[in-house]
């Protein structure tokens, strides 16, 4: 459905059931996908009646190497730059006063979003940050072209939405008018830059979730992304009507970066996982608010049995049903928390020896690799891999081991 000034915002008859905010409980599916390099999944151990010793190991940080990464300094968030790249992280204090949220990694991107000149899409699940909306209001005033799609039931539905505004200001909106989610969260700047990542434009999002948001200054990048968006906006296509390019893996370097650029369901996202997970040779580590693929985590296993260290941080909530990997990688004596959060850890992120990084809006899940439309950047850069690996003892630090789950 198209939203303009020309047309109203109608209430969905309660008919519509309201999705969970991301597939936290999707089917433990084995993906059909197959690798495009062999990757042999193993069974998973057999496992032991009690909970195995967690081991001690620590990997240590590597040291940023030259060009030297540039830190923004941010009241409730961390930053870094460098080259054509910005990273992201949101630092929830725990605090639910609203009057404590201020500083956050949203005055970056609503300084991004003032400086546009010409032209503003977006894609977004939720929305109701009044700094990122005051910020779009703003570029649409002084005349830049501003695009939305959005969810239907999270963006266009929610009670706390501020996309009404948008609507009513003049600027077009797509839903996607279907049960599966269009779970993207990233915008295009000017043709210029894409910011992306797990990070929904909310306030839950920016001040009480764990969450990054990645923006590439790449051409190679901006166009991945334009296609995709217009596909949504363009074409009304959504989920598994879309149908793979010629070339659907957007491969490429930025300043001789290796990037790969994939959007689901229609290119291979968890077989693209596998082959970067297999080429783990010393560690993988993982943030994952759901994580319910068998597959994946067989890949896991199977390194772990060659010697790399796997360690994996789960969003708490969901983290111990039974489709949740926590379970079976935890009982095979790899080292496995739960966040200690207590709103949500929402990233979707991966890092790969120190040196490369999985991240995007791409749950762990059957939900995200089958219906959903979603998006995952693979970018192997030690600089910005460094960025993860921190965020990643941030919260490694404030997790805990579980204490509620058996072996059998």
């Amino acid at each position: 459905m198209i939203f303009s000034s020309r047309t109203t915002l109608k209430t969905v008859c309660s008919a519509v059931a309201v999705l969970l905010l991301v597939a936290a409980c999707d089917s433990a599916t084995i993906s059909p996908d197959l690798p495009t390099q062999p990757v042999t999944i193993p069974e998973l151990p057999t496992q032991p009646s009690t909970l195995p010793e967690q081991p001690t190991t620590v990997i240590a940080l590597p040291t940023s190497t030259p060009p030297p990464v540039g830190r923004t300094p941010l009241q409730q968030g961390f930053g870094a730059q460098k080259g054509f790249w910005q990273v992201y992280f949101t630092a929830p204090t725990g605090s639910r006063d609203s009057k404590t949220y201020v500083g956050g990694i949203d005055g970056q991107l609503a300084d991004a979003i003032n400086a546009t000149t010409r032209t503003l899409d977006i894609a977004a699940f939720e929305f109701n940050n009044v700094v990122l909306t005051q910020a779009i209001l703003d570029a649409h005033a002084r005349g830049v072209t501003v695009r939305m799609v959005v969810d239907d039931v999270h963006g266009i539905q929610d009670k706390e939405t501020t996309i009404g505004q948008f609507v009513a200001a003049g600027i077009p909106v797509v839903d996607d008018g279907r049960p599966a989610l269009m779970h993207n969260k990233f915008m295009i700047l000017d043709g210029l830059s894409v910011w992306t990542g797990a990070w929904n434009y909310t306030i839950n999002g920016t001040y009480r979730n764990n969450n990054n948001a990645l923006a590439l200054r790449s051409r190679s990048a901006v166009q991945a992304y334009q296609a995709e968006f217009n596909k949504m906006f363009e074409l009304h296509v959504f989920g598994t009507a879309k149908t793979p390019t010629a070339k659907p893996l957007a491969n490429f370097t930025q300043d001789s970066v290796p990037i790969q650029i994939l959007f689901a369901p229609e290119d291979r996202i968890v077989s693209a996982l596998a082959v970067t997970l297999s080429s783990a040779q010393k560690s993988i580590q993982f943030l994952a608010f759901s994580f319910t693929l068998d597959d994946v985590a067989g890949v896991m296993q199977q390194k772990a049995n060659q010697g790399v260290i796997v360690q994996g941080i789960f969003e708490t909530t969901g983290s111990e049903t039974r489709s949740s990997e926590l379970r079976p990688l935890l009982c095979s004596g790899l080292e496995m928390k739960q966040d200690g959060n207590p709103f949500v850890l929402h990233h979707k992120v991966m890092i790969i020896d120190g040196k490369t990084v999985i991240t995007g809006s791409f749950n762990f899940s059957a939900g995200a690799r089958d219906e959903n439309d979603e998006n995952v950047v693979i970018i192997t850069d030690p600089d910005l891999a460094l960025q993860y690996q921190e965020e990643f003892a941030r919260r490694w630090a404030e997790a805990k081991v579980p204490t509620r789950i058996t072996c059998t």
